[in-house]
């Protein structure tokens, strides 16, 4: 085989076996935000009765628990029998006052008729129009008893007092039930995360931080702290966290939040810059001697594939990176 052939061989198979160009990365301190891991309740910002406000029968129950509804929708029906009989006697009275008032009027014409013929008095046709002014207004007043009965009937109607879903149904159909007895309980306005955490949180705790949230079934999503209650009770410190979209959850369910509590400063470098022999983890760093491998121990991975070098490093070395 020629020299030649033999030399170009060689060559390409050095370059073949060569690595490939590494980077280096210049280590800097980084931020890192320290976390308190804690379990929140899931909790509906509105959680309102529905009730009657006359008491009676239940008549008419539409709605059972996890029901959702709309905002004034009917979702039961009260009905009290002795309002049926009390419009009965108002419509009765009416019917009574009308008969009378047709009665005073043809007595008011016909004084009326005899004063003209000068048969008659004026004393008598001015008491027969007080008497008509009288049955007006009695019949005025009878017609309002007439409309609150009506009113007092129809609030027997148990509306939705806000879109959501139904938490509780208490009663059963045919069950009786007094003014203001809780026929639904309701739970709408959205839903947020309520946490409690120690109270040596309280002072590291900002409105608006970012929280990350773990959903049931291993799902993440990222909600905000709005709200911290300035009571601590039983050695903890009450805050509300709001979700953009929480989901279709059991109120009452508890779920991980990881509540920022503090900062610090820390050297990160990528995962992979990081090789374990024997159970120990070395990094390579570059020198005005050439590359060594420097011994480190590292902490928690962080987020974007980096990792925590605890000791080892220093800022300012210079770690190459694959």
């Amino acid at each position: 085989m020629p020299v030649g052939r033999v030399l170009l061989s060689a060559s390409l198979f050095c370059f073949a076996m060569a690595p490939a160009m590494a980077a280096e990365l210049e280590l800097a301190p980084a931020r890192i935000i320290e976390t308190k891991a804690v379990v929140g309740r899931i909790e509906a910002r509105d959680v309102i009765p529905a009730r009657p406000r006359i008491g009676g029968t239940l008549v008419r129950l539409s709605v059972s628990e996890g029901d959702r509804i709309i905002e004034g929708q009917s979702i039961a029906m009260v009905i009290d029998d002795k309002l049926a009989l009390q419009l009965r006697a108002a419509e009765a009275r009416i019917r009574a006052l009308g008969s009378e008032q047709a009665n005073v009027q043809a007595e008011y014409e016909r004084a009326r008729t005899l004063l003209e013929r000068g048969a008659g008095t004026q004393q008598r046709v001015d008491a027969l129009r007080t008497q008509q002014d009288v049955i007006r207004n009695q019949i005025t007043a009878a017609e309002a008893d007439k409309a609150v009965i009506i009113q007092q009937a129809s609030e027997g109607e148990v509306l939705a007092p806000v879109a959501g879903r139904v938490l509780k149904v208490p009663v059963t159909r045919g069950a009786v039930v007094m003014p203001g007895e809780q026929v639904a309980l309701i739970a709408g306005g959205g839903f947020f995360l309520r946490l409690a955490l120690p109270e040596r949180h309280a002072a590291q705790l900002r409105m608006g931080a970012a929280v990350p949230i773990t959903l049931e079934g291993g799902s993440r999503t990222e909600g905000k702290l709005v709200k911290i209650f300035p009571q601590i009770e039983n050695g903890r410190v009450i805050a509300d966290v709001e979700l953009a979209s929480i989901g279709d959850f059991f109120v009452g369910a508890r779920v991980l939040a990881e509540v920022p509590v503090g900062e610090r400063m820390a050297l990160l470098v990528p995962k992979s810059a990081v090789t374990t022999r024997s159970g120990l983890d070395f990094i390579t760093v570059l020198s005005p001697d050439g590359s060594r491998q420097v011994l480190v121990v590292l902490g928690q991975e962080q987020a974007g594939g980096r990792v925590e070098v605890l000791t080892g490093l220093q800022a300012g070395d210079r770690v190459v990176t694959p």
